[in-house]
């Protein structure tokens, strides 16, 4: 009888913190203006996602850990990614607010869950933008390189093993991309799609073109032997290689962050998330597939390896230099959406007492956050500038694996305490694809290594912190006020 009781009064809770959220989203008091369409929200994916893992990511993934079999290890990300994507589709169709798996888990399953997904979010697109931008640099080098300019090696890198004083670039490209988040959504958007137009031709172009220099011994071994060392090669490299280019594929997360200011939520943003996994998976497979059949993997480690493939081949000087100009567009352009999608936690997390109120302010002129965005922008830049890409990467999945589980948790509760509530989309096959999510995101945690796990566990220490001495009173006092009571 307890655990009925239990049940019946954390129902209640959920259900009129639901209830609020949708209530105040729809009401539109958060000053954000409803102005994407599928098409914006497909391309605020699509820009996410496919950015660094191919253009920056891929080659350290196919010549330290999986070799050809990198085309696997992105299939296999697809894969763990798709059927957490499937979940978040249904979640967005019934909670059509923004802030995505932080609004979700603390819908669902309470405030601190949301807090701690939200601090897992902040983590993922911080350190996704500066992943991006630190990875910028090295394409915008090539490009002045082709023009006879050779920028010093101090200013490419940060201290912390990139071998240089700042990697000045990546503060350049996070300054160009605040001054045009500020200026208003609109502005962003049709920005974003065209950046996403180029960048998608131009993959197409690498896969139809790069076909034809494709050689066996290239992809001989496919699955080079292990070095003794586990996931240095051999399937335990090609899981390794999952877990680090899974990060790639955290834009549909993005898309959900963009619900309030999506037209028709309901509808559109669980088109934009699944439409943006499947685009990017078969360019992503596509890709890496012809990158490593054009050059020995032995030679791809490199932030600009779709350059390297190229450059293989004398004849395509014309497709590397053409490559490099629009990956540094494309990069630029992801590094838009990962901020967006950050500025957006940020504003949702403060309307909901758990950050200070002065970051959910919207600019009544361009409806943007400013606040939040500057916020986002500075934190980006001195990350950016002076910790290594790698370390990045390997932070960014372990804490984006911890938020999906949480997600896929939260659809498998509402599946058994409210079957009827109304649904845009429903996940085919029971509760089948959200546990495979859970035990598929589980076991890509477990090929991260240890000392990047340590940092996430410090990471979320911290947030606990803050958590219980600033967020935890306002957050439960607000929650009161407007669910009568309800408990958290």
């Amino acid at each position: 009888m307890a655990l009925g009781m239990n049940e019946a009064v954390g129902g209640r809770g959920r259900r009129a913190r639901m209830d609020w959220l949708v209530a105040r989203a729809e009401s539109g008091s958060s000053g954000l203006r409803r102005t994407l369409g599928p098409v914006s929200l497909g391309a605020l994916g699509v820009a996410t996602i496919v950015g660094a893992g191919i253009f920056v990511l891929a080659g350290d993934a196919a010549g330290q850990h999986a070799g050809p079999a990198v085309t696997i290890s992105f299939l296999l990300a697809g894969l763990a990614a798709g059927a957490s994507a499937l979940c978040y589709a249904e979640m967005a169709s019934m909670l059509p607010v923004s802030g995505s798996s932080y609004s979700y888990a603390y819908a669902v399953l309470g405030v601190l869950a949301g807090w701690v997904v939200g601090w897992c979010l902040l983590l993922e697109y911080l350190i996704g933008g500066a992943a991006v931008a630190a990875g910028w640099g090295g394409y915008v080098n090539n490009v002045l390189s082709g023009i006879g300019i050779d920028l010093p090696d101090a200013v490419l890198g940060g201290p912390f093993g990139g071998g240089g004083i700042i990697n000045a670039p990546a503060v350049v490209i996070v300054c160009a991309v605040v001054a045009l988040l500020v200026t208003g959504v609109r502005e962003s958007a049709r920005a974003t799609n065209v950046l996403v137009a180029m960048k998608v031709g131009v993959l197409l172009v690498f896969v139809g073109v790069g076909a034809f220099y494709v050689t066996a011994g290239n992809l001989t071994p496919f699955v080079p032997d292990n070095t003794g060392t586990f996931g240095d090669f051999g399937w335990s490299g090609v899981l390794r290689a999952a877990a680090l280019v899974f990060f790639s594929y955290v834009g549909f997360d993005a898309v959900c962050t963009a619900a309030q200011e999506a037209h028709d939520p309901r509808r559109t943003v669980p088109i934009g998330v699944l439409g943006a996994v499947v685009i990017a998976s078969v360019l992503y497979i596509a890709v890496a597939f012809v990158m490593t059949g054009m050059v020995s993997y032995t030679k791809l480690v490199s932030p600009d390896a779709l350059s390297v493939a190229l450059s293989s081949v004398p004849r395509l000087e014309w497709l590397e230099r053409t490559m490099d100009i629009i990956a540094t567009l494309a990069l630029g352009a992801t590094v838009l959406a990962t901020m967006y999608a950050q500025s957006r936690i940020l504003v949702r997390m403060a309307e909901d007492g758990l950050l200070p109120d002065r970051l959910r302010r919207v600019d009544p002129r361009s409806g943007t956050p400013r606040a939040a965005t500057f916020l986002c922008g500075v934190a980006c830049a001195v990350l950016a500038a002076l910790v290594p890409l790698a370390t990045l990467g390997e932070l960014i999945s372990a804490g984006t694996l911890l938020a999906f589980t949480f997600v896929c948790a939260g659809l498998l509760v509402l599946r058994r305490s409210d079957p009827d509530l109304p649904r845009g989309f429903r996940v085919p096959g029971g509760p089948v694809i959200p546990l495979a999510a859970i035990g598929v995101n589980i076991v890509l945690v477990a090929m991260i290594p240890l000392s990047s796990l340590v940092r996430v566990a410090v990471w979320l220490v911290i947030g606990l912190c803050v958590y219980l001495a600033y967020g935890r009173t306002r957050a439960a006092r607000l929650l009161a006020e407007h669910t009568q009571g309800a408990p958290a």
